[in-house]
């Protein structure tokens, strides 16, 4: 949990002015605090209840005072304000979670944002740029592995290719959760909402795996962090300190210099090269769905970049 979530007490309101009663202020606190599960949805919406609570009191609002109307124009305001489409609409999210926290708290009587809709947005590709097939050898194959900072960056950046994780599933993993089932070795992943998802690893990534955990004398420490910090030295490791993401975007950014890859990648591009990858090689989409452990179809396909390599080959049958 974030210091700025932690520090949210019913006690500490200048986050929301328009909620001046202590009952409301403990409510909102609560929210921020035991109803958000993940993180990153706890940072977005406060950052939205934040930026809406300054706009009400610019505009005279008080907590009770807030109806329809006035969400609808908050909208307005961000999209004057040159905000984008997905950030309105997360705005509009974290608002109507916020409020139906309220109205079952018995603070407000109806949520004032349940019946304001937000813009239209389709979505047929993701943006997240992903690297082709060689991009991704060479990627791996510019990791220099005569040292223990090397072979731990090869198995991480080789756990994200080759399983799809996200990165703070794989930052998260514990010695255990890397394990052997017979002849072959699954990684064990906590993925959003607390959902275990187990994937087998290529055998290229147990060649990985095998030389980093040999290389740290980690595989007796069951109950530590896989992935660690290293001393000053880069010799040996930390016990319990963990990579972060920033660690981990940035050996992305060094090996990227190193491969001589022009294409702005970071942590979740290599997630989307693994999907685009395996649905290149034949996978279906249902098939490509249960590898990465999406809830929906429809997310799986943002990751489809086929189609690209089908325009690219289109606009080169131009001839002038």
């Amino acid at each position: 949990m974030t210091t700025e979530v932690t520090t949210l007490s019913a006690d500490q309101t200048p986050l929301f002015p328009i909620a001046p009663a202590a009952k409301a202020r403990r409510r909102l606190a609560e929210f921020f605090t035991a109803e958000l599960r993940s993180d990153n949805t706890r940072r977005a919406y406060l950052n939205a209840a934040k930026k809406f609570s300054a706009w009400c009191g610019e505009n005279g609002l008080g907590l009770s005072s807030i109806e329809t109307v006035h969400v609808a124009a908050y909208l307005k305001h961000l999209q004057a304000a040159g905000k984008s489409v997905p950030t309105i609409k997360q705005h509009l999210a974290g608002l109507r979670h916020l409020f139906d926290h309220l109205v079952t708290g018995q603070i407000i009587v109806i949520n004032p944002a349940a019946a304001v809709r937000g813009p239209r947005y389709s979505v047929q590709e993701g943006k997240t740029p992903i690297l082709n097939g060689d991009e991704a050898r060479r990627l791996l194959e510019s990791i220099p592995t005569d040292t223990l900072i090397g072979k731990r960056d090869r198995a991480l950046i080789g756990l994200l290719l080759y399983t799809a994780a996200r990165v703070k599933a794989a930052i998260s993993l514990k010695v255990e959760d890397y394990y052997s089932e017979g002849a072959s070795w699954h990684v064990r992943l906590q993925e959003k909402g607390g959902k275990a998802h187990t994937v087998p690893c290529h055998h290229r990534l147990q060649e990985y795996m095998a030389a980093y955990i040999e290389a740290a004398g980690i595989a007796s420490d069951s109950k530590g962090p896989l992935f660690r910090t290293l001393r000053g030295g880069a010799k040996t490791l930390r016990n319990r300190n963990l990579l972060t993401q920033s660690n981990a975007y940035e050996l992305i950014q060094r090996y990227k210099v190193v491969a001589g890859i022009k294409t702005e990648i970071g942590c979740h591009s290599m997630r989307g090269t693994a999907i685009t990858n395996i649905l290149e090689n034949g996978a279906s989409v249902e098939e490509a769905q249960n590898f990465a452990g999406h809830a929906s179809p429809r997310t799986t396909q943002l990751y489809d970049r086929r189609d690209q390599q089908v325009r690219r080959g289109l606009v080169e049958r131009i001839r002038f």
